[in-house]
């Protein structure tokens, strides 16, 4: 008799806890095999992206190989990409991996399963809005970090002149005021302040012009209204200009225009302004919503397929009150212990339990400068403000918690400590 086969698509943060899980409960013990498939070689946690854009964090030093980590953990890794499903049949198909000259290295490939977890994550919403796919930066993935790591630093190359006497200003805007869009102004500050220590160039943070440009009321809007306000006042002493109740009607090669009549004019244009579930979800036979998250039931189970499974930012899940859970990485995290509890239970024969989404609270890293944030209290719905080196200690904590999660507790301490050695042995940002 065959084991059952469990595929999950996606090794993002919600994805590979996931494998990690089920891998070293079933896969070791051969009661069902685990297969993680995803498009690239390694895995890095995606709210380090705006720490990777800027060189604030090494992402060769972070990140994970799927393969390595797979053969540790007791499931299988195959990378691809998804191209459609067959639910009748119950196989997948993956597209053919292309080297970077356009040249085939593996063919399409049919992948057979019993239960399916789709749990790819989400990407930048452009809303149409002309000029921003051709001239702006997203950070979705690790390349497209790095490719505005390269960008920046040419830019500062550029826009230094050591044999004057003076400097132009290099000018960056940031549309959205999201966790990612506030957290990589401040990172920018810190990146210009290090660039010049370490003899890059001789711009300064006083050379160094960001404008965080936000369409709603309010900077970070999805967060309570004292976080909001304290953010925006620790960016503000830094010197960021905040353009709220802001929407962007077009983006040029050099300039970014306003709803209002307003030119920006930019050396370099990154939109963090909202996302959206990919656009294949809604090509693959499944409900949808418009922004392509797919239609579940509180168990995360398919409203349309009893054998597919949907988490994370593109997952559209229902809750009591009539909401739907926020794309957050804490609702992912906690849709873990859920998805590996009732995918258990379908291979039993027992029934699925609800996902039920608590707020934490929230946490904002402004670069080496501040932290702020809130605790929930318990089931209570009442919050605990922090700010400081305590709100510094908890943000640096969601990491570990989820290495943690994908390594166990004796390695992620035995990583701490060589996080702490590389501090003094390595710079503090990247500059190659």
């Amino acid at each position: 008799m065959s084991v059952p086969r469990i595929v999950v698509v996606g090794g993002g943060a919600g994805g590979l806890e996931l494998v990690t899980r089920l891998g070293r409960k079933l896969g070791r013990r051969g009661q069902a095999e685990i297969v993680l498939v995803d498009r690239n070689v390694t895995h890095i946690w995606k709210p380090l992206l705006h720490e990777v854009a800027t060189g604030a964090l090494d992402s060769g030093l972070d990140e994970i190989s799927y393969q390595g980590h797979s053969a540790v953990h007791g499931y299988r890794f195959q990378r691809g990409t998804l191209c459609s499903i067959d639910r009748e049949g119950r196989t997948l198909t993956l597209a053919p991996i292309l080297d970077e000259e356009g040249s085939e290295v593996l063919p399409s490939r049919t992948l057979g399963y019993d239960f399916l977890v789709l749990a790819v994550g989400s990407v930048s919403n452009d809303f149409d809005t002309p000029g921003v796919s051709e001239h702006c930066h997203f950070l979705d993935s690790p390349q497209q970090a790095e490719a505005f790591r390269r960008d920046m630093l040419n830019t500062f190359l550029r826009h230094s002149n050591p044999g004057s006497e003076g400097h132009t200003r290099m000018v960056v805007g940031i549309v959205g005021a999201g966790a990612t869009g506030v957290e990589l102004a401040a990172e920018l500050h810190e990146a210009s302040r290090m660039l010049q220590s370490y003899g890059v160039t001789d711009l300064d943070s006083d050379h160094l012009e960001v404008h965080l440009i936000e369409a709603a009321p309010r900077i970070l809007p999805p967060l309570p209204e004292r976080i909001s306000q304290s953010v925006h006042q620790e960016l503000e002493g830094l010197g960021v200009r905040i353009h709220a109740d802001t929407r962007v009607t077009r983006v040029e090669a050099n300039a970014i225009h306003t709803a209002d009549g307003r030119r920006i004019d930019t050396d370099l244009g990154v939109w963090a302004a909202g996302i959206k579930a990919p656009p294949f979800l809604s090509e693959l036979g499944l409900p949808t919503e418009s922004n392509h998250r797919l239609k579940v039931h509180q168990s995360l189970q398919s409203t349309a397929d009893p054998h597919l499974f949907a988490m994370g930012d593109c997952a559209s899940c229902p809750q009591e009150d009539g909401s739907t859970v926020p794309p957050r990485a804490q609702a992912a995290h906690q849709q873990v212990s859920t998805l590996y509890h009732n995918l258990r239970a379908q291979l039993n024969g027992k029934p699925l339990k609800p996902f039920v989404y608590r707020d934490r609270g929230s946490l904002i890293s402004l670069a080496h400068f501040e932290a702020v944030g809130s605790l929930m209290r318990g089931a209570s719905t009442r919050s605990l403000f922090i700010e400081g080196h305590l709100a510094k200690f908890f943000y640096a904590s969601l990491y570990r918690m989820h290495q943690r999660a994908i390594h166990g507790t004796l390695k992620t301490g035995l990583i701490v400590v060589v996080d702490g050695i590389n501090r003094f042995l390595k710079p503090r940002m990247k500059l190659h």
